[in-house]
């Protein structure tokens, strides 16, 4: 019986054991470890109460406080120094201070610090963001943080898979957000309940690294326990770029794929030939609609940015549909790139002019409004529609806002009608 990508990577990582199989209860290696400035605090304290004097790996742990910098207030500002005063104390090779750092799971695949056939953990749930790279990536407790930050290891259960094949060219306007949102709308928020989400298909030929990081970024909000594709030369091609660019400690990578007769506890094939963009609307990413049915939902503010779609490709895409455009008077607009890297971009390759001529703002790297953070939370009553993962009740803001999920292009389009609305509409 063969393995899955996802039992290869955990299979290579196992401590104690030469075998593994769903359901395992193992004990593993880890070869990063992610905090931020929300849940690393609570992991630091957890540590130092350990009484341990040096972390398993200073070049292992990488510490980034992107939910509230710059800080908003002084308990987020404290936050923040916690995470500052623990990098220095213990010589934290990978923290990412004001001016350098972006939202944690874009700028950590950019730095190359996590590479195909890694096992990464980090305390947030998107941690399975990185697993397009071919890697096992999944989101823990701070206290499991504190654990791997100590010992270099951690506890997992070994995850069934899911197998999602996706064949057929995207039309115009349709990527990695639309097929997620398509297949969460199908499986619902717990139907991948912890188990892996591996994509696969030929339309996977069309997706960008960045359409794919998308992808696995919404895993978690079907239930999985970390999303992952078979590295190609697409990921190749992104992950040697990294490495040339920032010259990570570590270089040296395993291109892994699901053998031809591994077992899936299901598989499910879509066909996103026909797929119009999709829209989640209020309060489950899992309520996913075509946009032609949500056309004229008017909205009070449009949010492009995330670690789910906050990087160059989305920035390209919202600014081809804003060119020589105004955002409709009585909406904002707002457009937070992910890294200080796509930040630069954007300014050299004119989106941040594009943004601001229209009447938006164009923010520094920051989750932003994402979680109800800070440049940009709602007020009662008030409509958004954003490129982020989630639309619970209170998410962005006050507790009787609305939420809407949707790509760039259409989040641009809604901007200029000040209603939901597809570029073509325009």
């Amino acid at each position: 019986m063969g393995y899955t990508i996802t039992e290869k990577i955990l299979k290579s990582h196992a401590i104690g054991t030469k075998d593994i199989k769903p359901g395992d209860f193992i004990r593993a290696r880890v070869d990063l470890c992610l905090g931020n400035d929300i849940t690393s605090p609570i992991a630091i304290k957890e540590f130092k109460e350990m009484g341990k004097k040096k972390v398993f790996n200073q070049k292992r742990i990488a510490l980034v406080p992107d939910h509230f910098l710059p800080a908003k207030d002084m308990k987020s500002a404290n936050q923040a120094k916690i995470l500052k005063d623990f990098a220095e104390e213990f010589g934290i090779e990978n923290y990412f201070e004001l001016g350098e750092m972006g939202v944690e799971h874009a700028l950590i695949p950019e730095r190359g610090l996590v590479l195909p056939g890694d096992l990464m953990i980090g305390a947030d749930s998107h941690t399975c963001t990185h697993g397009a790279l071919g890697a096992f990536a999944t989101g823990m407790g701070s206290t499991d943080l504190a654990f791997a930050m100590a010992f270099g290891e951690c506890w997992i259960i070994v995850p069934e898979t899911i197998k999602i094949v996706f064949t057929g060219k995207p039309r115009k306007w349709v990527g990695g957000k639309d097929l997620i949102l398509h297949v969460i709308s199908d499986l619902g928020v717990s139907g991948a309940h912890y188990r892996a989400l591996e994509f696969t298909g030929d339309t996977l030929d069309y997706l960008s690294m960045d359409d794919r990081f998308t992808m696995c970024n919404m895993a978690i909000e079907a239930g999985a326990k970390n999303g992952i594709i078979a590295p190609d030369k697409i990921t190749e091609k992104y992950v040697k770029a990294a490495i040339r660019k920032y010259k990570p400690s570590r270089k040296a990578y395993k291109l892994e794929k699901s053998d031809k007769d591994a077992v899936y506890s299901e598989v499910r094939e879509y066909n996103v030939s026909k797929l119009e963009p999709v829209v989640a609307a209020p309060n489950l990413p899992s309520n996913g609609k075509p946009v032609s049915e949500l056309k004229d939902v008017r909205v009070d503010q449009v949010v492009i940015g995330s670690c789910t779609n906050g990087r160059i490709s989305d920035l390209k895409q919202a600014a081809a549909v804003l060119k020589n455009k105004k955002v409709n008077t009585g909406t904002r607009l707002v457009v937070i790139p992910a890294t200080q890297d796509i930040y630069l971009e954007a300014v050299k390759e004119g989106y941040a002019e594009t943004f601001v001529r229209s009447g938006g703002v164009f923010c520094t790297p920051s989750c932003g409004p994402c979680l109800g953070g800070h440049m940009g939370v709602l007020a009662e009553g008030e409509v958004a529609i954003a490129t982020t993962n989630r639309n619970f009740v209170g998410r962005m803001g006050h507790p009787k806002s609305f939420v809407y999920l949707a790509n760039p292009a259409i989040a641009a389009a809604s901007a200029i009608k000040g209603s939901i609305a597809h570029p073509s509409d325009l």
